[in-house]
């Protein structure tokens, strides 16, 4: 299914339909503030075991990351220190992948690492949707790192390409080519792991 939705003008009888899929179990395709990312509900193991398995991830080597609709969100899945916090608030919605230490609140497949990558994109499309499913979005890109070709940005070949692997693709607009900006804090200081198109405020 090929649906599309606007940024500034969100049909909500279309996110529900995204939702519902999600909600079944489903993988989508979506928009972010960066690249266009494949994903599910994040705490849907059968679900994650196969975007795990499409991607070719090992979850316990990989970190994995989830999109969280606000702050509130957040708390529930990852351990935020004041600090910490205070960073976020000063950067999110944006362009960053915050690793955290995770809580208890994530299926075992989460579990190996003892950490989940947090994403609130600056995008109200895929925002809205995580806010209508009520769980937060495992979140993968469609492309390898250094792979950045054509299908990644334009939403309908995308959707050629993947309407046989996933249940939805969502045309939010073309895409972007730069991934987000990867911030470890998970130790004594923040390490920049990836710089992308995100620029930290401290």
């Amino acid at each position: 299914m090929l649906i599309r939705l606007y940024e500034n003008n969100t049909n909500m009888k279309d996110v529900e339909k995204a939702v519902n899929i999600l909600r079944d179990g489903g993988l989508a395709i979506y928009p972010t503030d960066t690249v266009y990312a494949l994903g599910c509900d994040a705490l849907n193991v059968r679900a994650v075991e196969k975007i795990c398995k499409l991607k070719n991830i090992n979850p316990a080597k990989t970190n994995l990351s989830i999109i969280c609709h606000d702050f509130g969100n957040i708390s529930e899945y990852a351990k935020v220190s004041n600090p910490i916090f205070k960073l976020m608030k000063k950067n999110l919605p944006g362009a960053f992948t915050f690793i955290l230490n995770a809580t208890n609140n994530l299926p075992k497949i989460y579990k190996n690492r003892k950490e989940v990558g947090i994403r609130v994109p600056d995008n109200n499309i895929i925002r809205t949707i995580v806010r209508e499913l009520g769980n937060p979005i495992l979140t993968t890109s469609i492309h390898d790192d250094d792979e950045i070709i054509e299908y990644s940005t334009d939403p309908e070949l995308i959707y050629e390409k993947y309407r046989d692997v996933v249940d939805v693709v969502i045309d939010g607009g073309y895409g972007g080519v730069e991934p987000s900006t990867i911030v470890d804090c998970t130790g004594d200081e923040i390490e920049i792991v990836r710089q992308g198109k995100g620029i930290i405020t401290e």
